[in-house]
């Protein structure tokens, strides 16, 4: 038997593997997201579809996940990666200046929205405690495709990217209170069936906040205290599977530090984000993290598919389409009313308030505590499970919706003003590789012209002597090309190479080459072998080290016995070009 499990283990992660292996690419041909993919198949390969028929069929076994639980505990681990990548993209300063966002559009969303549906379930039959429950969990909005969302069309540091995700965090950290919520009327509701007093109720739940709040306290105090220290000393052994192991170590060690103190998994991994985001290992993190959070969140994406029983749909098929729709406009409507109230643009309303009325992952958790709490019944959960599910497949259309939505509404604030309205972004900066000897004194003459500039280096010492004398120099590796776009690669005018180690300045051009044909890309030589391989790899200009230092001395000679400068300067440009041109054909004998 206990071969059988095993086997049933390895057997569920194959059929999930191939599923993203053959999914992603079809999407991707197809041009439609993969969140709306691995939703469909989890539908169709689920314990309701395909796995229900599997019990009569054999072979479909082979092809189906019927392991629900199995497949929440690594889907919740997918929604950790996605906020801690978050985190990353945040700071504790850039999040005080979101406070208004947060706590006043954000919260107030999740209070309006709660008593408008708690309203509509109090209508229909329900006692005032479960009405609550199920407007609490509905006005939650799903974090993870939302997000992913947004990162795939490289609108999260937009105007509405930041708005919309001000409103997730506040939905995420509304969680906390409601589970404590739904603790305290399931507990009111025995201690008075029981003839119990309520007094250990809210004791209990006094200690359950202080409990979460000193969670919170230590990973913000440790964070601080230990991880820079932490992944200075990891990358100094330029170690990349010691690297990607403290990475994972961080993520899963501080989700599960929340979950102890009954708070999200999710909001632990956040936190854990936010502490790294002002260290100078933020974009390498962000690099190595990459794959896991892609296929944990897949599989978040497939188990989302896996709730949805289409027989259930088919008992009240009205019902449930009515309660979809209906949920849907009713929270696009109060998120429009608010951000039109907190005077965001009619663009960023339109984008935000279609993008946010889907439901959300946190409503599974909280009806199923509700339902065991004995304040829903088994069929109310279920409803709703298909409601919230419903609303969440409905997410990406009405991410293409509010696209379409918020570029007629810019048109409109364009056409009206006189002028197109473009989005302002961060300035695109030259990104400098290598800040030893050579790269400071590049970087200090940039500086003094007025020009941004991003270092890169790979010596974490090198690294934090920079940050420390308020310089935007970062810890990663130059020859990953994810790594290149995390540093701004997609809008840099410029890129400066002056690694003195050859072969990685080589597999830098090759790795920038391939992703921009256009960009300028001026690199440092050690000599004319090296000059000519750079040039075939697509180097702009390369500077040779010798050949510059002949020249320096060559002019000052020249001038100490009496040429005028601008004859030196000219003899020195027509040798120069003699000689770049000769390396450029391949000749390099000096």
């Amino acid at each position: 038997m206990a071969v059988e499990n095993g086997v049933g283990v390895y057997r569920e992660a194959l059929v999930f593997l191939g599923t993203a292996g053959v999914l992603i690419p079809v999407m991707t041909r197809f041009r439609v997201s993969p969140v709306l993919g691995f939703l469909v198949a989890g539908l169709v390969l689920g314990p309701h579809s395909l796995g229900r028929i599997g019990a009569d069929v054999h072979w479909l076994s082979y092809v189906t996940i019927t392991s629900q639980e199995a497949v929440d505990r690594l889907a919740e681990l997918g929604v950790a990666f996605l906020l801690f990548t978050i985190g990353l993209e945040l700071s504790f300063d850039r999040l005080w200046t979101m406070r208004r966002l947060v706590f006043g559009l954000g919260m107030s969303q999740v209070v309006l929205t709660t008593a408008a549906i708690s309203g509509i379930a109090l209508a229909f039959g329900n006692t005032v405690e479960s009405s609550l429950v199920i407007g609490a969990c509905l006005a939650l909005s799903s974090t993870a495709i939302v997000l992913q969302l947004l990162a795939e069309q490289k609108r999260l540091a937009t105007v509405a990217g930041r708005s919309i995700f001000a409103v997730l965090l506040a939905q995420d950290l509304a969680v906390v209170p409601i589970l404590f919520l739904i603790v305290v009327f399931g507990k009111a509701a025995g201690d008075a069936a029981g003839g119990g007093s309520t007094g250990a109720v809210w004791l209990g739940l006094a200690m359950a906040l202080v409990q979460a709040a000193a969670a919170i306290l230590l990973i913000i105090g440790f964070g601080r205290l230990v991880l820079r220290r932490l992944f200075r000393m990891v990358a100094s052994t330029n170690n990349r599977e010691l690297f990607m192991a403290t990475i994972l170590f961080v993520v899963v060690g501080t989700s599960l530090v929340t979950h102890v103190a009954g708070l999200s998994m999710a909001l632990g991994a956040f936190l854990a984000g936010l502490v790294l985001a002002e260290t100078e290992f933020r974009r390498q993190v962000e690099v190595d993290i990459e794959p896991f959070k892609g296929m944990l969140l897949g599989l978040f994406f497939i188990s989302v598919g896996m709730r949805i029983d289409l027989a259930e749909v088919a008992r009240y098929p009205a019902m449930v389409v009515t309660s979809v729709i209906g949920m849907t406009a009713l929270k696009a409507m109060v998120i429009a009313g608010l951000a039109w109230m907190f005077r965001l643009s009619r663009p960023v309303i339109a984008e935000a308030s279609l993008l946010l009325a889907g439901g959300g992952e946190f409503a599974f958790l909280v009806l199923g505590l509700a339902s065991s709490s004995g304040l829903v019944t088994r069929e109310v959960e279920q409803f709703m499970l298909l409601v919230s599910s419903g609303t969440m497949m409905m997410t990406p259309y009405l991410a293409r919706l509010s696209r379409k939505a918020s570029a007629r509404a810019r048109n409109a604030v364009a056409v009206a003003a006189g002028h197109t309205d473009p989005t302002p972004g961060d300035s695109p900066r030259i990104i400098l590789v290598g800040y030893g000897r050579v790269g400071r004194i590049v970087g200090d003459i940039l500086s003094k012209q007025g020009k941004p500039f991003i270092g890169i280096d790979v010596d974490p010492e090198a690294v934090a002597r920079a940050r420390k004398a308020g310089v935007n120099v970062v810890y990663g590796d130059a020859t990953q090309r994810a790594f290149l776009r995390k540093c701004g690669l997609g809008d840099a005018p410029a890129m400066v190479v002056t690694m003195h180690d050859a072969a990685a300045a080589e597999h830098v051009v090759a790795a920038t080459r391939a992703e921009r044909a256009d960009l300028p890309i001026i690199v440092r030589a050690r000599d004319a072998d090296h000059a000519t391989r750079l040039f075939s790899l697509g180097a702009t200009e390369v500077i040779r080290e010798v050949l510059e230092a002949s020249f320096e001395i060559a002019s000052t000679v020249l001038q100490s016995l009496g040429v005028p400068a601008g004859k030196v300067i000219a003899a020195i440009h027509e040798e120069r070009d003699i000689r770049k041109k000769r390396v450029r054909e391949g000749v390099t004998a000096d």
